[in-house]
């Protein structure tokens, strides 16, 4: 199996536990009445398995992404191009128009 799909596969069921983890402190902590509509509705299983698949597919690709982003190589490198270091330069500035009063309206 390539590196790439093993990586992906990995990531999504991390997130999927990370998503399943979630509801469950959900629905402990009761949070909107979730644990009286999960557990005490006929149909409860269903909302349940619809907040752990939503969940899921969102902390699965949040988990993908941070782990292809530190797949990135470090830039140690320094910059190329010239830098020239040198000390400012005061220049003296003079208004060409003759000021106007500030009016409030």
């Amino acid at each position: 199996m390539p590196k790439l799909i093993r990586l992906y596969i990995v990531n999504v069921a991390i997130g999927f536990a990370i998503a399943a983890a979630f509801v469950a402190g959900l629905v402990w902590l009761d949070v909107g009445g979730l644990q009286r509509l999960i557990l005490q509705a006929p149909m409860g299983w269903v909302a349940a398995l619809m907040l752990v698949m939503f969940n899921g597919v969102v902390f699965a690709g949040v988990q993908f992404a941070i782990a292809i982003m530190r797949l990135a190589e470090s830039d140690d490198t320094p910059p190329r191009g010239p830098r020239l270091r040198q000390d400012p330069i005061p220049v003296r500035v003079t208004p060409s128009a003759p000021r106007r009063p500030f009016h409030r309206r």
